[in-house]
């Protein structure tokens, strides 16, 4: 276990990024035992002034637009990289040969081909931490649905999965970088990478994927003025370009143990801010949840008896101190005190800093094999799409 100070960078001050710096500041005060000290050296982004902001807002020395300027920082150990998936390659391997550990933000890469080099560029430098952002991982009610799974819910039947966005429904959502790249780099990558990697939390590796399938409804969208963040508004031009993406997309899969699964994303659906949610039937019973209520879950228990079943309903449970995450992870661990995504960017973040410092702690931040994973399944569902729903095989391994 390292006691040296560890300093942190992120590049990228959208919405993603100011989570992570936030999260990086908060780690510090979560759980056990002390950090080493954390210096907040960094913040980096194209536009100065959202870079400076972020950095006077959560209490980074420094600010810049140049991600370069970080390669030869001495008070740098550990960056975020949260900028547009196609820019994640060239910077995430500059970092690893630069000496630094690496947390990348979800979906890797734009392409499985530049995720693979990304992994192989971690592994060529296996005495630094590298990870990618799964961050719903550290979702204490998922985590707690986990452990049902194993310990008492038994083998999983159907996985029903959904992530349901309205952040693209508007005409006047501007044109940016998520609406380009191709079938299946839209909602599946941006949202249904989440959605996938938590099915594979839950019940573990899909064998395969069929039913592909895609829309796009808002076909085009007007150039922005200036520069977008996350899905913030802008002011918009008179030049309109298409949308090059899925705004929905659906799937079917199989899973290695047998189980089958249902996938369901839109980045259009009226009403639903950020709706994700699954229901997980299994031998023994059964368990939901819905991040529209974060803190509980329900759980269904013992269904083997016919008599108990016909009054043996959904439970509903409340996050507590029992359960992974909450007790140290609050300011406030106790049942019924709520939390949201942003909480968990502090998970994300004392975990991967306890990696680096060497400490045996929180689980684990994903590798970067997870996140090759993920794009090899992004990847089938969109070639199950162009054969009509086809069943595509997933590759294993990395």
């Amino acid at each position: 276990m390292t006691t040296s100070p560890i300093g942190v960078a992120v590049i990228g001050a959208g919405m993603a990024g100011r989570a992570h710096c936030a999260g990086y500041r908060s780690a510090p005060t979560l759980f056990d035992p002390p950090l080493p000290p954390i210096r907040y050296a960094a913040v980096v982004d194209a536009n100065a002034a959202v870079a400076e902001d972020a950095a006077i807002r959560y209490g980074y020395e420094r600010s810049g637009t140049d991600w370069r300027e970080l390669l030869d920082a001495d008070d740098v150990q550990v960056v975020s990289v949260v900028v547009a998936n196609h820019l994640h390659r060239e910077i995430v391997e500059a970092l690893l040969d630069a000496g630094k550990h690496v947390l990348c933000e979800k979906p890797l890469a734009a392409s499985i081909e530049d995720a693979r080099a990304m992994v192989a560029a971690a592994q060529a430098h296996p005495d630094q931490v590298s990870g990618v952002g799964f961050v719903y991982r550290r979702q204490p009610a998922v985590a707690a649905v986990r452990d049902l799974l194993h310990e008492e819910l038994g083998e999983v039947s159907h996985f029903n999965g959904r992530y349901w966005c309205d952040y693209a429904r508007s005409l006047e959502t501007p044109m940016a970088w998520r609406y380009k790249g191709g079938p299946g780099t839209g909602a599946l990558a941006d949202i249904g990478s989440h959605l996938i990697d938590l099915s594979e939390f839950l019940c573990g590796p899909m064998d395969s994927v069929s039913g592909g399938t895609f829309t796009t409804k808002v076909t085009e969208r007007a150039v922005p003025l200036g520069t977008t963040y996350g899905h913030a508004r802008t002011e918009l031009s008179d030049v309109r370009e298409p949308v090059e993406n899925d705004d929905v997309a659906s799937f079917t899969a199989h899973f290695a143990s047998g189980a089958i699964g249902t996938f369901s994303i839109s980045r259009i659906a009226p009403g639903h801010a950020n709706s994700l949610a699954f229901d997980v039937m299994a031998e023994h019973g059964a368990a939901k949840w819905d991040m529209d209520r974060p803190a509980e879950f329900s759980v269904i228990l013992n269904q083997t008896d016919d008599r108990r079943s016909a009054v043996n309903g959904y439970n509903q449970v409340l996050a507590g101190p029992a359960h992974p995450y909450v007790k140290g992870g609050l300011p406030m661990d106790f049942p019924g005190c709520s939390y949201g995504v942003g909480d968990l960017f502090g998970y994300q973040a004392r975990a991967f800093l306890e990696q680096v410092a060497g400490i045996k702690g929180l689980p684990p931040v994903a590798p970067f094999e997870d996140g090759v994973r993920d794009l090899r399944i992004i990847d089938a569902v969109t070639r199950s799409a162009a054969a009509g729903g086809a069943a595509v095989s997933v590759t294993p391994g990395a």
